[in-house]
């Protein structure tokens, strides 16, 4: 299990990079009058340059794909139920994307600001996790309707 979470985070980080780097294409697209910003302008100023403030994101962006990929492995322990797998995986999110957040200026850095990211982000996670759980509860509706099906109305093949 281990190795299988080292190995997705690996393949995680590049993943969080180019996510990250979508999420700026379409926020420039929508909210930065046809210029591209790679960034908050917060951001930039902290750093001292642009630069400096794309490699920041663009790291924390990876690490946070690096979490979320590794973490992912947390759906594979059969011996847990449902509510602690999904209890522990938000936990190892949040811990990772709220940091993100705050440190990218992603989020307004008040309390309130931080409070409604989170709002925010618990109310995507619980969509995220709902449409997911939807579809399985399918799959294995359809998986159970094949196996009742008698066996022997299968035509054979001369």
């Amino acid at each position: 299990m281990k190795k299988k979470a080292v190995l997705r985070g690996a393949l995680g980080f590049p993943l969080g990079i180019a996510i990250g780097y979508v999420i700026t294409i379409v926020i420039s697209l929508a909210w930065a009058n046809g210029f591209y910003s790679p960034c908050m302008p917060e951001l930039i100023s902290v750093m001292g340059n642009e630069i400096r403030a794309v490699i920041l994101q663009a790291l924390l962006c990876g690490l946070l794909g690096t979490g979320c990929a590794a973490g992912s492995v947390i759906w594979e322990l059969e011996n847990w139920g449902i509510v602690k797998q999904t209890g522990v995986y938000f936990l190892i999110i949040s811990l990772i994307m709220i940091p993100t957040a705050y440190c990218t200026y992603w989020m307004e850095h008040s309390l309130t600001g931080i409070l409604s990211y989170f709002g925010i982000f618990a109310l995507i996670f619980a969509g995220i996790w709902i449409i997911e759980f939807v579809i399985g509860m399918r799959n294995i509706k359809k998986m159970n309707a094949h196996l009742s099906k008698p066996k022997g109305n299968h035509k054979s093949v001369p």
